[in-house]
């Protein structure tokens, strides 16, 4: 297998730093905007057969085309925010190459009612184009992150090997990461943070299907492991409330974050002022979206590692009937250290927890213990082998009945 990275950015970068210690693909290429940000993302590995770097614009579909065709990519791994999906997604199905996302095209509220009814759901387009793939024999894996992605991974699980009957899928994702020396510093894209997090949250049950809440509605209070704690989570806007009804049968699906109070504030603060908003105002002589200036002024999430303690801790948690007739409440989860994965990979815990997945789908895919054809997302496949190869990569998940 020959692998395209198309970003070079925190998660772009641990991508090749995760995969080097395997040996399932020939050559992998990290292509940015910033072509120096992409050879610091290899040159740091110390294998130029194996790691190159190349630039690429990625609104650019035609000079991604010549790129994969120029790398011979089997693969192309989109590690870019969202509103590039479309050109990436769009290149390789004109360039025949498998697709792999780790966030899906973007959403938009409905245009009268927001807070009650979807609008355009997130990924929409790409599934969308499910029936085109499929007819060209080609895979689209759409969602293979961490959330979504590794939480979809859980819900096939759980489905499948721990419940006769699932009630609520509630993926749950928490952490201790403090930053030293920043009073308000997300460790993940404030870009993407913003999006999910101001949009529309949304709720699938089995009637009356899908819908829309207020921002941050239904609080809850809950335990994370390993001593992470309890912590408020709320609803906001996720790729698994669209991807897992469509593959698992269940009753409910929801995805709470742990933002706490104090993330909160900021975010309805962002809000009230505007600067959430992706039009571009003019300043003076420019024109520039204000939710990039927010990008801009914060601390990159990729260069936090060294200021950072705590850990990260993603999950899904099932209830129903499990296989022995019984009520059933389960928690599977993965939990990284941020110590450990600076240590190990030089890559703060969030972003090397998001990156680990698509390195490990790609072996599978590689292997061909994963196949298939269409827009698919994680849990369309057998989770198994994920979650067995997750053990061989040294960050295997745990389980939790409650």
């Amino acid at each position: 297998m020959r692998i395209l990275v198309v970003g070079a950015g925190g998660v772009g970068s641990a991508v090749p730093a995760i995969a080097q210690r395997r040996n399932f693909f020939a050559h992998m290429t990290v292509a940015d905007i910033a072509l120096a940000r992409a050879r610091r993302a290899v040159d740091r590995l110390g294998e130029p057969d194996r790691f190159s770097a190349a630039q690429v614009d990625a609104s650019d579909q035609a000079g991604l085309v010549a790129l994969i065709r120029e790398t011979q990519a089997d693969a192309v791994l989109n590690a870019c925010d969202p509103r590039f999906n479309e050109p990436i997604f769009g290149a390789c199905h004109a360039a025949r190459v498998t697709y792999l996302d780790m966030a899906m095209t973007l959403s938009r509220p409905h245009p009268t009612e927001p807070y009650r009814r979807p609008g355009v759901l997130l990924g929409e387009l790409q599934l969308a184009a499910a029936e085109a793939w499929e007819r060209a024999g080609q895979l689209a894996l759409v969602g293979i992150g961490v959330e979504p992605g590794m939480s979809d991974v859980f819900a096939r699980y759980a489905a499948d090997h721990l419940f006769s009957r699932v009630e609520e899928i509630g993926v749950r994702d928490g952490a201790d990461l403090r930053v030293e020396g920043y009073e308000f510093a997300p460790t993940f894209s404030i870009w993407t943070t913003i999006e999910e997090c101001l949009n529309p949250p949304l709720v699938w049950q089995r009637d009356p299907g899908w819908f829309t809440t207020e921002p941050f509605s239904e609080p809850e209070l809950f335990r994370f492991p390993e001593g992470i704690g309890t912590i408020e989570c709320v609803n906001v806007e996720h790729e698994e409330v669209v991807l897992i009804p469509r593959w698992v049968d269940c009753e409910r699906v929801t995805f709470k974050y742990g933002l706490g109070r104090e993330f909160i504030d900021v975010l309805k603060t962002l809000h009230m002022l505007g600067l959430d908003a992706t039009e571009p105002v003019r300043v003076r002589d420019c024109e520039v979206a204000p939710r990039d200036v927010v990008a801009a002024a914060l601390p990159d999430p990729a260069t936090l590692g060294e200021r950072m303690t705590g850990r990260t801790c993603a999950g899904t948690y099932v209830t129903g009937t499990g296989v022995d007739g019984r009520p059933r409440q389960t928690y599977l989860y993965h939990v990284v250290d941020n110590d450990w994965s600076m240590r190990e990979y030089g890559a703060q815990a969030v972003v090397w927890q998001t990156a680990l997945n698509p390195v490990v789908a790609l072996e599978l895919l590689a292997t061909g213990a994963w196949r298939g054809s269409g827009v698919l997302g994680p849990e369309a496949f057998d989770a198994v082998p994920f979650l067995d190869l997750l053990g061989d990569y040294g960050a295997p998940h745990r389980m939790e009945d409650r």
